[in-house]
């Protein structure tokens, strides 16, 4: 209704207008402090980048759930009927004179042998009738569940779709503030951001752990993309996948679920390989080189590079993916 959908847009502006950092004026604001409102303006649109790949992720998710809930319904109709088939012919076949009851029998018997096959064969039918029944109930049951539980996905679906589109318009709001702020910084600075940092080479352990750190050091010089899912540019969290998914290993997608990958290890415990996840809400991920350094996908305007594990942020929580 016209109602309802002005007062979702209504919350959808809102939703955006709280999250988004508003951008100073370029003009008002000396090269410090531009510099300063530059990374504040990027740290909050890769939040909004991992919290819109998420809803991404959950509504695909949502969305195969609700397939797979439509097709066991599917199954469970068909079997039904294969039983709703058997139970007709039983059903059939007494009304056309099978009389199964001992009586029938009795009658109907020239002798004892055949009154006792007769009796056997009586038993038989009425328990594949009996069984028949039962699994056509069963199957009927569960297509009943499996119609509600398809309902239930495709509702779920339908707001993680709502959800996909509301933080969408807050990440690119946010991803042309930032860029937008790029621009007006002066060329030495967009110089120091472009800088390529260390690119020696550098030792790697052996295993999947070393093998990941190779390709994400081999990364180095590529630029950062919002939301970008490589190989010519990345985010800070599809480098890690892709790093990992080089070395036969798969890791989720996003930050907030790398987060929770491996086990946790101490700041003093880094191994190469190891991830390190940034700021309380957990929005920015770099992989370990070794015990000063780490190599990231910084934010756009920086290409990957090795920078000191402590500077890139607040350390949230440190995961070792493999051993």
């Amino acid at each position: 209704m016209p109602g309802h959908r002005a007062a979702r847009t209504t919350a959808f502006a809102a939703v955006i207008a709280a999250t988004v950092v508003s951008m100073p004026s370029a003009h008002a604001q000396p090269a410090a402090d531009a510099l300063k409102t530059y990374n504040e303006l990027t740290q909050q649109a890769e939040k909004l980048s991992q919290d819109h790949l998420k809803a991404q992720g959950d509504l695909a998710q949502a969305n195969a759930v609700a397939g797979a809930a439509t097709e066991a319904e599917k199954k469970a109709l068909a079997e039904s009927q294969q039983f709703r088939g058997q139970v007709d012919v039983l059903t059939e076949a007494t009304f056309e004179g099978a009389r199964f009851n001992n009586i029938s029998a009795l009658l109907t018997s020239s002798s004892q042998q055949d009154f006792l096959e007769r009796m056997q064969a009586m038993t038989i039918i009425a328990a594949d009738q009996n069984e028949a029944v039962a699994r056509l109930d069963a199957t009927l049951s569960a297509a009943k569940k499996a119609r509600a539980d398809a309902t239930a996905a495709a509702g779920a679906a339908e707001k993680f779709a709502a959800d996909v589109s509301t933080r969408k318009a807050a990440m690119d709001q946010q991803v042309t503030a930032a860029r937008a702020k790029y621009q007006s910084l002066s060329a030495p600075q967009k110089q120091t951001l472009k800088a390529p940092g260390d690119t020696s080479v550098v030792p790697v352990p052996a295993g999947a752990a070393g093998a990941a750190l190779n390709f994400a050091l081999s990364q180095r010089g590529k630029p950062y993309v919002f939301g970008s899912n490589g190989p010519d540019s990345w985010d800070c969290s599809s480098l890690m996948q892709a790093s990992y998914r080089s070395a036969g290993v798969t890791i989720p997608r996003v930050t907030y679920d790398q987060a929770k990958v491996g086990r946790a290890v101490s700041r003093g415990e880094v191994a190469p390989g190891d991830l390190v996840i940034y700021y309380s809400g957990q929005s920015h991920v770099a992989m370990v080189v070794d015990g000063t350094r780490a190599v990231h996908a910084s934010t756009e305007g920086v290409p990957v590079k090795i920078a000191d594990i402590d500077s890139i942020g607040p350390i949230s929580v440190i995961r070792r993916v493999v051993g």
